[in-house]
């Protein structure tokens, strides 16, 4: 859990040349055809020039996996230590009215994990309030990822209350865009209150599916934007920068339900509800997406 919800106390990339092209007919395909781009961007052209493009350029690979630790401070460099300190205090006391509202929501939505010795990664692990609903099952490993260190001390006494041996707990400094995990390594990834402080939506789930095994589960609660057209969007885009500076760069405007509908899961269960206990955040979606 990266985000603070304390806040809402007020009232109201180049082209790929064929080896064995000529510079002529080679620049004319590459006008015709467009350039070979993988990740976010994509082909531009005609369908039947795309057709065409197998035959000139091999298919584009992946691009390498950034290192978790590059992309750490590329998107979120430390912090002066006061502040991650403090931040961290925050979380720990500051959300029990949040908590206890939503323990009911948390409750049902962990009860469809099944963790007994799976291996488990949750992102904006926070002060560790979500491995009471899960970390006790028998052989459960937990790699807690947080970009704040001192969230650590929070996570550790969180996870040996609940149960989990000291061991069977890792804990990593990382961000959602690189996550420190292997490929199809995790049998979960548990995410609540963290895809608003990411800064790249998409990536981060990308990522979360590259870490999951094949018909991994991906349990999540975020809180968004309210509906288009609300008085409450309007209080929301108001409050945005000031949240995004007290509240470690969460944003409340972001659309995240879209995001992952569009993230290209196999199946996904989406659910919506409001709080009372957090106005300004108060519109939350939550659910289960299976890679």
């Amino acid at each position: 859990m990266r985000c603070l919800v304390a806040l809402p106390a007020v009232a109201v990339p180049g082209r790929r040349s064929h080896p064995n092209l000529k510079p002529r007919r080679r620049s004319t395909l590459v006008a015709i055809l467009g350039s070979c781009r993988c990740g976010r961007r994509h082909l531009l052209g005609a369908s039947s020039a795309a057709g065409l493009l197998h035959l000139v350029n091999p298919p584009c690979l992946a691009a390498p996996a950034i290192d978790p630790d590059v992309m750490l401070e590329r998107v979120h460099p430390a912090r002066p230590g006061w502040y991650e300190k403090l931040y961290a205090t925050a979380m720990d006391k500051g959300m029990q009215s949040y908590e206890a509202e939503i323990a009911q929501y948390k409750s049902n939505l962990f009860s469809q994990l099944s963790v007994a010795g799976k291996n488990i990664l949750e992102l904006g692990v926070g002060t560790g309030p979500n491995l009471k609903y899960y970390a006790s099952a028998d052989g459960v490993n937990v790699i807690g990822v947080d970009p704040n260190i001192y969230m650590e001390e929070y996570s550790r006494a969180a996870a040996t209350s609940a149960g989990l041996p000291s061991s069977n707990f890792t804990f990593r400094r990382g961000v959602g865009e690189a996550l420190p995990a292997e490929d199809g390594s995790m049998d979960a990834v548990i995410g609540t209150l963290v895809l608003c402080s990411v800064k790249d939506t998409d990536m981060a789930l990308r990522e979360i599916k590259r870490v999951l095994k094949p018909g991994g589960l991906y349990l999540f609660i975020e809180h968004v934007a309210a509906a288009d057209g609300s008085f409450l969007l309007l209080v929301q885009g108001a409050l945005d920068p000031l949240q995004q500076f007290v509240a470690d760069g969460c944003h409340l405007t972001r659309k995240t339900a879209e995001n992952i509908k569009e993230a290209g899961f196999s199946s996904l269960s989406l659910n919506a509800v409001r709080l009372s206990s957090a106005y300004i955040v108060s519109p939350h979606v939550y659910g289960v997406a299976y890679k």
